[in-house]
């Protein structure tokens, strides 16, 4: 017997049942046959391991451990769809579309509420799965997903050299029903909810638990656009030939539309018929299907133009409301907590919801002992969105909002335009000093490895950290003298501490913790300004002129950068060596548009948006997206803009119609 042969024959054979049994459902063999075949490729892998392929079915059973998933960037952005929870602003979208698309039709599918995925294949075998992440970097987690076996490991000929497919992993309601009872017969604490259990499940260490999980995936994207066809629905429908899960025409999960009325066809079905779906959805995607016209919408952002979501309302309960509490951010922002009988909602038991702040408080005339009506927004926070006055009781008290900080008990203060009250005792407020510093640490700031928020809550409690500068002068035997601390976990600390001094800047910032300016603010900032001296040197008018900021944050910014405390921090940040400067990029020289700030608007039909903001950047210019006296050019496709056009003649910037722009680019 030829070992490689048989390896091959039995592994083909194998792959072809788990397509046959998880993807079509038209199993041809029993699952005791099926069984010993898998048993038998097993001994032979394991007496001739020098045939080992990591797409062998035999991984379908996991066993793998994975101490730490490495973070990768995404070869294509895994951006966000814009939403609505209004059938009137769906319809207002399709008009948009077809105005600025005449010739576009649609493709609705399912808003599956699983976990986002997209899938490297190399050669036709399955080489890299990793999480959406921050839509920019995600984690790699290709060693759980070669176990779910809905999930192809070798793809049917003939496929692409190189692609991705992008979908979403769910968690059936049965195998979520099955775990439960599973865990609630060992004591163990029961899973809130099918979604939470799938991500959860996706980050285990150990594939093999994983793999006996049940997790199942729809997979519905595939990129690069125009690899398989020159429209989405025909690309799904070639994907499946390659041996992918995808969404059936039949089954209704995936529709052809041309319009209005079609589209809200399937939304109206499917806001009934999901209740029948063996898994969770939560809305419907609505996209246009021609990959030419959505290159020609291009995108906002933070979403494509040519795609959105119409979000099914989400169910509604009442209850009772107990007592309202107070939570204190790491801003010092005060949010009230409504603390309510519990109440079984959208899958999970609600205990406690958001009251927003004192004006959604006055707004529905809140008493204790009110009966009220609890939602999930968006199908995850839960918040309190009416009361049943008929039920109340005369001897109810009304809440009235809090006027001291409830852990520091400093006065609060409103600012004028805002509806969020604040302890403005920064420095001293024990939940302020904690939640800054656990967003300085976080994944997507600092990253420090072995540190959590009940460690920096133990180092704030003894005084040992007050601001985040403080985590770069601890030393082990700081460390090493608090209650629980072992040699092997300190030495961990500190060295995730000293590693975080690798981070880029854009981390640095996003770290420093300053109001409205998130993980892409931050990456807008740096892009622009390139070091923390020209931010913060710079006046309000230099500010607005980068991308995507606004009057609120160049006003918060500059009030930031007032404050003595905060320079003394940042120079404290930059003696214990942290990024404060761009890496150097290279970068054409002796372009036409080196170093031009440059606005680019309307629709382009010989190039995407985002390819020619990629073309500016690499020709050494600088996109900017509000025009100002120091806009060097517009670049002014079709539909600029009034406002853009108006401002841009007023201040005598030049704007470059879509020839122009290519004479200058040599496109």
């Amino acid at each position: 017997m030829d070992v490689q042969i048989e390896l091959e024959r039995l592994r083909t054979e194998l792959h072809e049942h788990n397509h046959r049994y998880y993807t079509l459902d038209t199993p041809v063999i029993s699952d005791y046959d099926f069984d010993q075949l898998l048993k038998k490729l097993e001994q032979l892998e394991a007496a001739y391991p020098e045939f080992f392929d990591p797409n062998s079915p035999t991984v379908r059973v996991g066993g793998s451990v994975t101490k730490n998933f490495e973070t990768v960037n995404h070869r294509f952005p895994m951006l966000s769809l814009g939403n609505t929870y209004s059938l009137e602003e769906l319809q207002e979208w399709i008009i948009r579309v077809q105005k600025l698309a005449p010739e576009a039709t649609f493709v609705c599918e399912l808003k599956y509420d699983g976990v986002a995925i997209g899938i490297q294949y190399v050669n036709g075998a399955l080489t890299r799965a990793v999480t959406r992440g921050d839509g920019t970097q995600g984690d790699d987690i290709t060693t759980n997903v070669r176990t779910i076996k809905s999930i192809p490991l070798l793809l049917n000929p003939p496929f692409p050299e190189d692609f991705e497919i992008r979908g979403e992993i769910v968690l059936p309601h049965a195998r979520f029903e099955d775990l439960n009872k599973q865990r609630q017969n060992q004591g163990l604490p029961l899973f809130a909810n099918p979604r939470n259990c799938a991500s959860g499940t996706l980050k285990l260490q150990d594939s093999g638990e994983v793999a006996k999980r049940g997790l199942d995936a729809y997979l519905y994207y595939v990129l690069p656009e125009g690899i398989l066809a020159s429209n989405h629905s025909e690309s799904i429908a070639l994907a499946g030939n390659l041996g992918f899960k995808i969404p059936k025409t039949e089954d209704r999960f995936i529709a052809n539309c041309d319009g209005i009325e079609s589209i809200m066809s399937f939304v109206e079905y499917w806001d009934i018929a999901r209740k029948n779906l063996p898994f969770d959805i939560d809305g419907v995607v609505i996209k246009v299907n021609s990959y030419k016209a959505q290159e020609d919408l291009g995108f906002t952002a933070k979403s494509p133009r040519w795609a959105t979501a119409f979000k099914f309302k989400a169910e509604r309960m009442p209850t009772i409301l107990e007592s309202v509490t107070y939570q204190v951010g790491r801003t010092g922002a005060i949010t009230p907590v409504a603390n309510l009988k519990p109440v079984w909602l959208g899958g999970t038991t609600v205990k406690r919801a958001s009251l927003h702040n004192e004006d959604q408080i006055a707004a529905l005339d809140l008493h204790i002992w009110d009966e009220v009506y609890v939602e999930k927004g968006g199908e995850i926070i839960p918040k309190v969105v009416g009361v049943n006055v008929d039920q109340r009781e005369e001897s109810s008290q009304r809440v009235v909002f809090i006027s001291n900080c409830p852990e520091c008990h400093s006065p609060l203060s409103r600012h004028e335009g805002e509806v969020q009250h604040y302890c403005l005792n920064e420095d001293g407020c024990e939940p302020q000093i904690s939640g800054r510093i656990d967003h300085f640490i976080s994944r997507k700031a600092m990253d420090i490895m072995g540190m959590g928020s009940e460690t920096v809550a133990l180092l704030v409690n003894k005084g040992l950290v007050k601001r985040p500068a403080d985590l770069y002068e601890l030393t082990f035997d700081d460390l090493i003298q608090l209650d629980g601390f072992k040699e092997k976990s300190v030495l961990n600390i500190l060295d995730g501490i000293e590693a975080s001094k690798q981070q880029p800047f854009e981390r640095v910032l996003f770290a420093i913790g300053i109001r409205h300016v998130g993980a892409t603010v931050a990456k807008k900032l740096v892009r622009h300004f390139r070091s923390m001296d020209a931010i913060m040197a710079a006046d309000k008018e230099e500010l607005l002129a980068a991308e995507e900021i606004g009057e609120v944050i160049a006003d918060q910014l500059l009030t930031t950068f007032q404050k003595p405390e905060r320079h003394s921090e940042i120079q404290r940040m930059q003696y214990y060596g942290l990024q404060f400067e761009a890496e150097i990029q290279e970068q054409a020289t002796d372009s036409a548009i080196t170093g031009k700030k440059i606005v680019v608007s309307g629709v382009f039909n010989s190039i995407s948006r985002n390819e020619l903001k990629t073309l500016i950047e690499t020709l050494g210019g600088v996109n900017v997206s509000s025009i100002s006296s120091k806009t060097d050019c517009v670049f002014a496709g079709e539909g600029m803009g009034p406002a853009k056009l108006k401002k841009a003649t007023h201040l005598n910037v030049p704007i470059l119609n879509e020839n122009e722009v290519r004479t200058l680019l040599n496109l």
